[in-house]
């Protein structure tokens, strides 16, 4: 069980992005090869986990909220490309995510770009907020 010593899970229950960007186009096989950004959601607490997700653009209003569930002491990858609904997030457009959680999480955003036939890929870290 992965808390800290004085029993509670790991991770906050706010976090910000603000470099996104989920671009269309993609070389090689589907779907392993498909650019996208995927969330990483760890959720160590002993509750399921309802994470709701803002999308902030700089030419648009926000959108959202996304709601994202993470079972108890699981992991959830969530492409950002797959979020339809209450619209689904544009791409080739630069984004910012801020996501509040009812349980402590841990969060990462990872990148894949393989428009140009080479692969790209990469880790975003969040920008610290205070819980």
């Amino acid at each position: 069980m992965a808390l800290f010593k004085d029993n509670t899970a790991l991770g906050k229950t706010s976090w910000v992005f603000s470099a996104g960007f989920a671009p269309s186009q993609s070389t090689g096989h589907e779907p392993e090869f498909t650019s996208r950004n995927t969330l990483c959601l760890l959720n160590t607490s002993q509750k399921d986990a309802c994470v709701q997700l803002m999308v902030y653009y700089d030419d648009a209003d926000p959108v959202g909220p996304y709601e994202i569930l993470v079972e108890a002491n699981r992991v959830k990858h969530q492409r950002i490309n797959d979020l339809i609904e209450p619209q689904a997030v544009y791409l080739d457009k630069p984004y910012g995510l801020v996501l509040e959680s009812d349980q402590p999480v841990v969060a990462q955003l990872y990148y894949l770009d393989s428009r140009e036939g080479q692969l790209t890929v990469s880790h975003l870290n969040p920008a610290p907020l205070g819980d």
